[in-house]
């Protein structure tokens, strides 16, 4: 069966055309993609997310045996609202050896080369599998993978590797931190603000937890990171958003403040939370005096674990190998290939274009970092015959 030829240029153009920003959805990406294996031949299926509007793709070439690879990308992208993009974002444009479009670098320049290297993974005549993954809403917290990990831990021949296909510049990254997300909110008691006894103030009240948090970053730093790897070098949390308050002369009555921790490989996962939620309860008695239904609550709202490095791991050996490096690497940003860990898949990560680019207006990857990545394929597919 003859299907399609694309070179990795002409799908990149492909995939960019879709807008899949997390918030929309990615199923007519999802039903290009289908339609073009169907042309070769390539048994592929869904895993919902959200049903109709979200959802993971994952196809193999080769025998349906355990013992494959697994070549995994996200295939949402981060909105382009206020950007100022010089082109259109959702067209690919060539500008002297880059390639501009939402999503070259995060990350369809990597699935543009492993779906165009299709026909040639089909040539070699693969004994061991290579499988797609193709997820959805990565950007917002690695959500909708899940589902689809969930499922090959419980009905697939287990794969040998999982290679995540985030930008690294073709470097083997084999450790990330992880990243939890938190929401407090502060329950105070409105009164006018020139009886500020008779009121308890959930702003204040927030500031001070503000405060711990700051104690608790300075720290995270002054423990730093033993293996030296990370930048920055030592755990971090962060606030990114905080409302509250009704009117200038209101005690405020609500406050609430989204914060995240992103944790050494190595660091205590309930270090921060424990500590937190220990400085707010000693707050809580002398709010509770003026008005008993104040408080302060915090939930746990997303949670991302991290990639450990791990001793021996046929991935990390395999990917290096293939890109032709002696070392490895680690990043602070954060991934599916934890999640693939977590179910005893080894895990790395290994991808065209610079993290610098993602996110960014005027987001672009070089038609160098696609040479390389097709390069590395290309080995991955003599490794498996």
């Amino acid at each position: 069966m003859t299907g399609q030829i694309y070179s990795t240029e002409e799908m990149l153009k492909h995939l960019i055309s879709f807008d899949t920003t997390s918030r929309d959805g990615n199923i007519p990406l999802i039903e290009f993609v289908e339609d073009y294996l169907d042309g070769w031949g390539i048994p592929h299926f869904r895993v919902d997310y959200e049903a109709n509007r979200k959802t993971n793709l994952f196809a193999t070439i080769g025998p349906a045996i355990a013992g494959g690879i697994v070549l995994s990308g996200h295939t949402d992208v981060v909105p382009v609202d206020g950007q100022p993009w010089t082109s259109d974002p959702f067209h690919l444009t060539e500008r002297g050896g880059r390639l501009f479009g939402r999503g070259t670098c995060d990350m369809k320049g990597f699935l543009a080369v492993c779906l165009a290297e299709v026909p040639n993974f089909l040539k070699a005549g693969l004994k061991s599998p290579i499988h797609l993954a193709l997820s959805c809403d990565e950007e917002v917290g690695c959500k909708g993978v899940r589902p689809l990990v969930a499922h090959m831990r419980d009905n697939l021949p287990k794969p040998r590797a999982v290679i995540v296909g985030e930008p690294t510049s073709m470097k083997v990254v084999n450790a990330h931190k992880s990243a939890v997300t938190f929401s407090t909110e502060v329950t105070g008691h409105e009164a006018h603000s020139s009886l500020t006894h008779h009121g308890v103030n959930a702003i204040l009240v927030a500031g001070e937890l503000l405060s711990e948090m700051s104690r608790i970053r300075e720290d995270m730093i002054a423990v730093g990171d033993p293996t030296r790897r990370f930048d920055p070098p030592y755990s971090t949390i962060h606030v990114g958003v905080i409302e509250g308050g009704t009117a200038k002369n209101i005690i405020p009555r609500r406050c609430t403040f989204q914060w995240e921790t992103r944790l050494l490989p190595t660091a205590d996962p309930d270090y921060v939370p424990h500590r937190f939620n220990s400085f707010a309860q000693r707050l809580e008695p002398a709010m509770k005096q003026v008005a008993p239904e104040t408080g302060i609550a915090t939930a746990a709202v997303n949670s991302v674990p991290g990639l450990a490095p791990e001793k021996d791991s046929p991935a990390e050996h395999l990917a290096l190998h293939l890109a032709g490096a002696n070392s490895t690497h680690a990043v602070s940003y954060c991934t599916e290939a934890g999640l693939f860990q977590q179910i005893g898949i080894p895990a790395v990560i290994c991808g065209p274009g610079s993290i610098e680019q993602a996110h960014k207006p005027d987001e672009y990857i070089d038609t160098s970092e696609l040479r390389k990545c097709e390069a590395f394929m290309g080995k991955l597919a003599q490794q498996l015959v």
